[in-house]
């Protein structure tokens, strides 16, 4: 590749991008609802503008500095911070500068975060300049979000103090799992969502916007949404990763990211490579069979992982790759990996990682 030094680098299969970014897209239109894509996980412009092509009714983001790097991108017209954002005075002026360049939408979880955005938009000046809110429930991951059966009083307290309520989202994080579980976070999170929903009419509130999914649980999209979700929120499906295959979301032939490395040293049926923790993160799920995969070497695993070294184990019989010859490994969460690199590259050409770094 054109420009390339020396390994380990981030490298994305355009081809396999494309079918990825099409497929979700296909299953959102046959179920009816929109593709709001979590761009926290790519976090290139490029990728951002194929979402957009592809349908993609906007982007999610986590932070209100990946919100200001994609809200300078033309293609883009509505963002999404799926956050229950806690907001200082300087916060405050950024999301209303956001807000005049694209539609914005944040997230609460309570009525006292309702009112402390209400009072602190306020205190910063907005006017002109509105932005949507919407009521983040607790589905069964128990990270964030309020309860369901009281989304409906914080709905309300939101109205009371001045904020526009347009519904309810969510997070089925704890989809990530073997066996079915992502099929039960997938009924948990329609349930919530339904509950919640009812509570925000119950007090006058039309919630218009019902909002989850996540990578794991799109494939169940179609026979769930019915009446319910409006729009999903999947992050990692443009690339895929190690963790995504070993729970069955998808196979190794639709794994689009991987970090090119090469073995430095070899023993019997082990060997290492110079891709360790600082390009492909620590995160290793306790039902992970490893730190992440091999995409030419299904039968391998990465049983170690330090600084600059993964160490690779081969069963007995199977061909193990020379010395100084390049390897894919497939991450275990590409959204940690690639928030480690300045750049991706595809072919000859490097995308720049443009919301790296940008964590608040």
């Amino acid at each position: 590749m054109t420009g390339v030094t020396g390994t380990p680098f981030l490298v994305v299969d355009d081809e396999r991008l494309e079918a990825n970014l099409a497929r979700v897209a296909d299953r959102a239109r046959g179920a009816g609802v929109l593709v709001r894509p979590h761009a926290k996980t790519h976090k290139c412009v490029e990728i951002a503008r194929r979402q957009i092509a592809h349908g993609a009714a906007g982007l999610t983001v986590a932070t209100v500095g990946e919100a200001e790097v994609f809200a300078a991108v033309d293609e883009v017209r509505e963002i999404f911070i799926a956050y229950p954002l806690w907001v200082t005075p300087a916060m405050a002026g950024r999301l209303i500068s956001i807000a005049r360049i694209v539609s914005l939408r944040v997230g609460i979880d309570s009525a006292e975060g309702a009112r402390h955005l209400a009072d602190s938009l306020h205190e910063a000046g907005d006017g002109g300049a509105p932005l949507e809110v919407v009521v983040e429930i607790d589905s069964g991951q128990h990270r964030t979000g309020t309860s369901p059966r009281v989304a409906g009083e914080v709905a309300r307290a939101a109205v009371d103090a001045g904020l526009d309520v347009v519904g309810v989202f969510t997070f089925p994080g704890h989809s990530y799992g073997p066996g079915d579980t992502r099929a039960r976070a997938a009924d948990q999170e329609i349930t919530a969502l339904a509950e919640a929903a009812q509570g925000l009419r119950a007090n006058g509130i039309e919630p218009r916007v019902r909002s989850g999914g996540s990578t794991p649980t799109v494939r169940f999209t179609g026979q769930l949404a019915a009446g319910v979700l409006t729009e999903i929120r999947p992050g990692v499906y443009p690339f895929n990763d190690a963790q995504q295959v070993e729970i069955g979301s998808c196979t190794f032939d639709d794994v689009a990211l991987t970090s090119s490395s090469t073995v430095v040293h070899r023993n019997g049926s082990r060997i290492v490579v110079d891709a360790g923790s600082k390009i492909l993160g620590a995160d290793r799920p306790a039902w992970a069979s490893g730190f992440g995969r091999l995409l030419d070497h299904p039968e391998a695993r990465i049983t170690a992982l330090s600084e600059h070294h993964a160490v690779i184990d081969f069963p007995a019989d199977a061909a193990v790759p020379a010395l100084g010859s390049v390897v894919r490994v497939v991450p275990n969460h590409v959204c940690s990996a690639v928030n480690l690199v300045d750049e991706l590259v595809v072919d000859d050409v490097r995308w720049p990682v443009a919301a790296r770094g940008r964590n608040s």
